[in-house]
């Protein structure tokens, strides 16, 4: 008699996702500061130099910049500093500044992230075997590549949030439509994919991280807990 498949754990689902999140941020987290240093950098002037001339000039000014940061006087102190200091300043809206621009990115790249990931979990899975049998560099794979499918999607909506969130109070009183508008005027089409290098340099190896952090946890509890 076959194996009947085993119901699904909420429970189970939960805590693996949050480890492949935490593997996903921990891989991934230093391009992702570059990324927004990108996408946030100011037009050059005519004649000048842009602030960054790419990934690495990004990723190497950002560490001296920290270097030298880190013996002066900071904006903030840490994360609930920050948000003391927003809802101060804007109150829950504050907190809350570009939600629209983050579900504008996160529904549909999500979609193809997961359709991705499943679509090629099943592709990799060798006749006979069940998917839950995949071997680890086949997940890295299907994850990398998931990953980069939902960047593909994500980049331009999320190089708007990045302007709006990081936008002086009252710049953009509509909103992404401001931000759009200025970006195409004054800095052409092609800036709603600023900080594409390093997103998708960023891409395989964050996502494969965290799908293949998933599995593992989901196939540990499933022998540590096999009743949750």
């Amino acid at each position: 008699m076959a194996d009947q498949p085993k119901p699904i754990s909420p429970l189970k689902n939960l805590l693996a996702g949050g480890f492949g999140g935490v593997c996903l941020v921990f891989v991934g987290h230093p391009l992702d500061t570059v990324k927004v240093r990108l996408q946030t950098q100011p037009p050059s002037l005519s004649g000048q130099p842009p602030m960054y001339s790419g990934t690495f000039d990004c990723f190497r000014k950002t560490v001296i910049r920290e270097i030298q940061a880190s013996s002066g006087e900071t904006k903030y102190t840490g994360t609930l500093d920050c948000a003391k200091k927003l809802y101060q300043e804007s109150g829950i809206r504050g907190i809350y500044k570009g939600t629209l621009l983050t579900l504008m990115r996160d529904v549909p790249a999500s979609g193809m992230y997961f359709m991705t990931y499943e679509w090629l979990k099943n592709i990799f899975t060798p006749e006979g075997k069940r998917v839950s049998e995949l071997s680890a560099p086949r997940i890295l794979v299907a994850g990398g590549i998931a990953g980069i499918f939902n960047w593909a999607v994500a980049i331009p909506p999320d190089v708007l949030k990045s302007r709006f969130q990081t936008a002086p109070a009252g710049k953009y009183p509509n909103g992404f439509r401001d931000v759009l508008r200025e970006l195409i005027r004054d800095e052409g089409i092609t800036s709603l994919y600023k900080g594409f290098n390093a997103v998708m340099i960023r891409a395989f190896p964050a996502n494969a991280a965290c799908f293949l952090g998933f599995e593992v946890a989901m196939k540990f509890l499933n022998w540590a807990t096999p009743n949750l």
